[in-house]
């Protein structure tokens, strides 16, 4: 059984920083590309950036592309966002969910993840 745990959201000014972090327990965490998605009140959850099971590939939306870096330590089980020059429209909840198949590049849709966190609620104020 895989574990995912979000923590480090919360409220922050525009043009501010936050870094989410996502513990995995369960199968080896090296083997799987991981994913952040996010899903605002009345939307449908979008995706947001994506790693590589190596951490050598990373995909964004375009939206944040240039403010947001996904990261991923192997040797503490845990997949991160930094989310520099945060907007408003940057408010959601932030979920990280775990590829379904071993040895992937990280995929920009949601039906490709198996296991889900239970998210982290980022409000950013104008």
């Amino acid at each position: 059984q895989v574990q995912l745990v979000e923590s480090g959201g919360g409220l922050v000014q525009a043009g501010g920083s936050l870094r989410l972090s996502c513990a995995y327990s369960g199968r080896t965490f090296s083997r799987y590309a991981m994913g952040w998605f996010r899903q605002a009140p009345g939307q449908e959850r979008e995706f947001v950036a994506a790693i590589s099971w190596t951490g050598g590939r990373t995909y964004y939306v375009d939206s944040v592309k240039g403010r947001f870096t996904i990261s991923r330590d192997n040797t503490k089980n845990t997949v991160y966002l930094q989310m520099n020059s945060l907007k408003p429209e940057d408010t959601a909840v932030y979920s990280c969910a775990k590829e379904r198949g071993a040895y992937g590049l990280g995929s920009q849709s949601l039906y490709d993840y198996d296991y889900w966190g239970q998210g982290t609620q980022v409000t950013v104020s104008s």
